[in-house]
């Protein structure tokens, strides 16, 4: 009966290695690890640069301001604050994003050839209008083109 268990408990975790294990759930696991680094960074730009740049023009902690209905007071300066910080961090992470994005551009085609506008004459070999009927240099009458009425 116990080794029964045991092999129970050795099979779930052969089973639980395999799934931690597939590509999906480690490219998670890192990309969670990197969010929080990445999480801390933008709050130090938030918190450390830029909200004392605004504090410069403005009081920018509004965490005092509230309304007091009796003895409770509803924190609305607590609620601004976090707003305020959401549309930093939000502009901030989309100048990020954008600036990784421009990284990754893939060049731009090659513009399609343009229509030629001139063609050689095949008996003097000169440089013509690719609508001419007649060569202006030797006066020859070209190929696939009907004759002019005169």
């Amino acid at each position: 009966m116990a080794e029964k268990k045991i092999k129970g408990i050795k099979k779930f975790f052969e089973e639980f290695k395999a799934f931690a294990m597939r590509g999906n759930v480690m490219d998670m696991a890192v990309g969670v690890v990197v969010g929080g680094a990445f999480t801390a960074i933008v709050n130090s730009l938030v918190n450390d640069i830029i909200n004392p740049a605004i504090g410069l023009f403005f009081n920018a902690d509004f965490s005092e301001v509230g309304i007091h209905i009796g003895d409770v007071m509803i924190g609305v300066g607590s609620f601004i604050n976090a707003v305020i910080n959401f549309v930093i961090v939000a502009f901030v992470l989309f100048t990020v994003v954008k600036f990784i994005n421009s990284l990754h551009k893939k060049p731009e085609e090659p513009a399609a050839p343009a229509e030629p506008t001139t063609k050689v004459c095949p008996y003097c070999q000169s440089e013509i209008s690719i609508k001419a009927v007649r060569c202006p240099h030797c006066t020859s009458k070209l190929e696939g083109f009907p004759e002019a009425e005169d």
